[in-house]
């Protein structure tokens, strides 16, 4: 690891104006830079940890009945707070790595990241949620921009994520056993107008939304809807754990147990 300077402010504007200084890096729950630093695979003049920001923490509700859940807010937390509310994240979010990581990683870190085998961006792109930063509200739809990669700009900080809360909902995650990812992971939200479908781990794109499985669910909630369907394959990932065709009938199988257990 590289030598670097180390800030911890106390507020988002202190947060925003630490990024602002010349090769300044945030910091969540370090779950993932903190692994790459140590492998000299990343490198930074300051690391602004984003951890003492007490505004940034927790899980409440707002006027407009959505779930608000501070973008420096743990797994675990997350897991905990959100179980009788919203049973859906919840179950996500207790599924999240081991309970060291869920005790580090936070919902904005991983969301900044957007690896693409990572839980939290099917649960925030299922849900249709808004992504709140230091400076505008980031709808789900235009958050995620390819692996790795999101909307942020440069020195933008994810601050809260607001979360509608459907009518029902259910994730299913078929876990690569090494590193407790998702090979392929479905979030399935029911709301009064729809249903939204969310899939994470199978496409080389990153997290999609399987918009053919919403049109068939939005008209009859039940496993079967999606039996006749057939998810694309062409964008799927294939590697050594799973060929395309082995990830977009994994898709197919998460997306009938998210319904399942959901209904």
């Amino acid at each position: 690891m590289y030598n670097f300077e180390f800030s911890k402010p106390t507020t988002i504007a202190d947060a925003v104006a630490a990024l602002g200084q010349e090769e300044a890096q945030a910091l969540g729950g370090g779950q993932t830079l903190l692994p790459t630093m140590k492998q000299r695979l990343a490198q930074t003049e300051t690391l602004v940890s984003l951890n003492g920001i007490a505004e940034m923490k927790g899980v409440c509700s707002n006027d407009a009945g959505h779930l608000c859940i501070g973008g420096a807010t743990t797994h675990a937390v997350v897991a905990r707070e959100t179980a009788a509310s919203f049973p859906g994240l919840a179950g996500l979010a207790g599924r999240i790595g081991d309970p060291a990581v869920r005790n580090r990683g936070t919902i904005g870190g991983s969301l900044a990241n957007n690896d693409p085998s990572a839980c939290y961006p099917a649960a925030v792109l299922g849900a249709g949620a808004i992504v709140k930063t230091n400076a505008r509200e980031i709808a789900a739809d235009d958050f995620f921009d390819g692996m790795f990669t999101t909307a942020l700009d440069e020195g933008e900080i994810i601050t809260e994520v607001q979360f509608p809360v459907p009518q029902v909902s259910n994730y299913q995650k078929f876990v690569q056993p090494a590193s407790r990812f998702a090979l392929v992971g479905v979030f399935v939200c029911k709301f009064a107008d729809g249903v939204r479908v969310a899939v994470t781990g199978a496409s080389s794109d990153g997290v999609f939304r399987w918009s053919e499985a919403e049109a068939a669910l939005s008209s009859d909630f039940s496993k079967g809807a999606v039996d006749a369907l057939s998810a694309p394959s062409g964008d799927m990932i294939s590697d050594l754990h799973g060929t395309a065709e082995y990830r977009a009938h994994l898709v197919k199988v998460m997306t009938g147990r998210a319904v399942e257990a959901a209904s």
